[in-house]
């Protein structure tokens, strides 16, 4: 049965106990009034549609479209207070989903903070984290590769295969100088164990999950296919979009270093101009995808606004984060048409009825 507007201002009862060029995202940042919700608690305040001026007649089209698109949760947030909240399809806000690769992000967001701390440089070779030969490559270019290399994609490691074993990241070109979607990316998790002296998971439990409420008795890193991939309820990932759209502040505490995170969701590189450091970003004049060494030309979502920037995982996983229009939406659910490894043409087609919600 279709998600009604009914069910969901019930939802919403309950929850109130520069164009297509290279431009950067350096919008005004969000006003100090962001919401942030308590901790341990169901509580989360929440803004009518029409308290913000947004098209109530455009919502359960939305809502009957997503429901169609496989989707399991959607979450609009505005200034960090939840405008739409909706479960679909056998889901509900105590079920668990995967962030597939939307989860890369939490990796740069410890990054970022283990850089703060002053236990890596991203700048730094791999290599002098976890020793030699942690690739097949010669030792010379193995050294070429540092820690920003694995958050920007551009290793010049084979792509070909999904494995992380020194076995299968063999040499294609030197650091710098090729983008490849490429699950290496997770060597930084490896950094980062042996930099902090515990494990990743412990590292992100204390420095992110724990200081922003994210569910601690739900979900976590489960080990698929030998990697670690993040599961949580919708609100736990909605509270990740929120710090990102707070610069990296929950209330009063700078978590993730605005500079830093600044970096990440700009340009990281010369060669995919919409990506930083495993976030995905719109606005640019061209991009590249995974499995593919095409570039095309235009912005990666046109119908979404140019300062938007996303967190994209395999079947469509979102976190979309817009500043200029004080917006974090998250959708959660099963693939919308076919399976995905990031972007689909299902974001640009989700974009055009959210443009008819909130104009």
């Amino acid at each position: 049965m279709k998600t009604s507007v009914t069910m969901l201002l019930l939802v919403f009862l309950f929850c109130i106990s520069c164009s297509s060029a290279d431009v950067i995202n350096d919008t005004e940042p969000p006003e100090s009034g962001i919401y942030f919700p308590p901790f341990g608690s169901s509580t989360w305040e929440a803004r009518s549609l029409s308290d913000l001026g947004w098209n109530n007649n455009e919502l359960q089209p939305l809502l009957d479209y997503l429901e169609d698109q496989n989707t399991k949760s959607f979450m609009i947030l505005h200034d960090g207070k939840i405008v739409v909240e909706a479960y679909m399809n056998g889901h509900d806000a105590n079920k668990l989903w995967y962030w597939a690769s939307a989860g890369k992000t939490l990796t740069t967001a410890l990054s970022g903070i283990a850089q703060e701390e002053g236990l890596i440089d991203i700048n730094t070779k791999v290599s002098d984290y976890l020793g030699t030969g942690w690739t097949s490559a010669s030792l010379e270019k193995e050294n070429l590769i540092t820690c920003k290399h694995l958050l920007s994609m551009n290793s010049g490691l084979d792509d070909s295969t999904n494995g992380v074993e020194p076995e299968d990241l063999e040499y294609m070109a030197d650091a710098g100088t090729r983008w490849a979607y490429h699950n290496v990316y997770k060597k930084m998790q490896d950094v980062l164990a042996e930099a902090s002296n515990s494990t990743f998971k412990n590292y992100f439990n204390t420095k992110l999950r724990d200081k922003i409420g994210m569910t601690s008795t739900k979900g976590g890193w489960l080990q698929l296919n030998d990697f670690n991939v993040y599961w949580s309820d919708t609100r736990s990932m909605a509270r990740f979009g929120l710090l990102i759209y707070a610069n990296g502040k929950w209330n009063s505490e700078q978590i993730i270093p605005e500079a830093f995170l600044n970096e990440a969701t700009n340009t990281s590189q010369d060669i995919n101009k919409s990506y930083g450091y495993l976030w995905w970003l719109n606005g640019k004049s061209s991009f590249h995808l995974p499995g593919s060494q095409l570039k095309f030309s235009g912005a990666l979502v046109p119908n979404a606004p140019d300062d938007m920037f996303a967190a994209l995982g395999k079947n469509d996983q979102k976190i979309y984060v817009v500043p200029s229009k004080k917006l974090v939406v998250i959708r959660m659910g099963e693939a919308a048409d076919s399976e995905t490894f990031a972007l689909s043409s299902f974001d640009n087609d989700l974009w055009e009825m959210i443009n008819e919600l909130i104009d």
